[in-house]
């Protein structure tokens, strides 16, 4: 199989999980396979050659492949370009999971894009429990965004339960009017006393980014339930996304007038239409030649276009059109993406 057609291998990792697919130049999809996440900044380096190394095995496997049969591989890795002293381990470990020297190595921001986009010129914003914005344009790539729920990440999932949590104390204060955003925010979590929440946050979840992410989704309910605090969050966690996008724009020097592909990806875009309406609109007011686009390939199937497209070779449209009918069902499972 692998010496009469090429077959491509994506890899897209994520906060919570790796996923891996093999697909073919006729856009056959070979094999599928999910693993745990190669995020190693809380568990060591070492890590991403063993999650690699079996993520590899386990999908060439079912596909009845060796890894040498694969003509080109994208590993896309969380954090990858964020700490420049370690992109030789990774870039080994990568290797080690392989076997050949047949592959390219980037951050997970580049599947979301490729995926998309479809591997073609345009911008992808990321807004899942962090956020992150990446466009190519003529071959020039371009990122806007994602330096941590910390000090950025805006208009992520994270970012808003942390904007939701701020808004339930000053509605315990008094400092704002009382919404359905406190009694959400209350009877989800289970709260006794108000005060409560430093323990439950501080003490019981240790800032866990993962699970005050998840109260975006209270956010999301108090707006469609009328409350002026939830819709003033979503309202600027949209203007912060459509400006990390219209940044990128500029950065990638699309010419005044020139239509601009964009999509997006992650669960803040999933949990309801507010976010995406706002999106729409700061977009409009900020640049009229936006083309706002669904997604078109789950991350991990444009880890493999883009490791097709690294060797010059990129899928055409009826391989293209064929990967599509296979991707569809994976779209909308990247809700961790950074």
């Amino acid at each position: 199989m692998g010496e009469e057609v090429a077959v491509y291998l994506g890899v897209d990792g994520g906060g919570t999980k790796t996923a891996y697919c093999l697909v073919t130049e006729t856009g056959a999809v070979l094999a599928q396979w999910q693993g745990p996440s190669a995020d190693y900044f809380s568990a060591g380096i070492d890590l991403v050659a063993r999650v690699l190394t079996e993520g590899v095995a386990e999908v060439c496997s079912a596909a009845d492949l060796k890894p040498g049969d694969i003509r080109h591989a994208f590993f896309g890795l969380p954090t990858y370009g964020e700490s420049s002293g370690d992109l030789p381990a990774l870039n080994a470990a990568a290797r080690t999971a392989l076997g050949h020297d047949r592959y390219d190595c980037g951050n997970d921001m580049v599947c979301s894009w490729a995926g998309s986009l479809g591997g073609a010129d345009g911008i992808n914003v990321v807004s899942g429990t962090g956020s992150i914005a990446y466009g190519e344009r003529a071959g020039t790539g371009a990122r806007v965004g994602g330096w941590s729920e910390l000090f950025g990440d805006e208009g992520s999932a994270y970012w808003i339960g942390n904007r939701g949590l701020a808004g339930f104390t000053r509605c315990s204060d008094g400092r704002s009017p009382v919404g359905p955003l406190y009694a959400l925010v209350r009877e989800h979590l289970g709260l006794t006393e108000d005060l409560d929440l430093i323990g439950l946050v501080l003490n019981q979840w240790r800032g866990n980014r993962s699970r005050i992410a998840a109260l975006s989704r209270l956010v999301v309910t108090a707006a469609g339930q009328g409350d002026p605090q939830a819709r003033a969050i979503l309202a600027e966690a949209a203007r912060e996304l459509a400006e990390i996008v219209d940044t990128a724009r500029k950065r990638l020097g699309y010419r005044d007038g020139q239509p601009v592909p964009v999509s997006y990806s992650g669960g803040v875009f999933n949990a309801g239409p507010e976010i995406l309406d706002a999106f729409a609109h700061e977009l409009a007011n900020r640049y009229a030649g936006y083309e706002l686009r669904e997604p078109r390939y789950a991350p991990h199937f444009g880890a493999a276009l883009y490791a097709a497209k690294r060797t010059g070779a990129p899928l055409g449209e009826i391989a293209l059109a064929r990967l599509r009918s296979a991707s569809v069902t994976a779209l909308g499972e990247d809700d961790d993406k950074q």
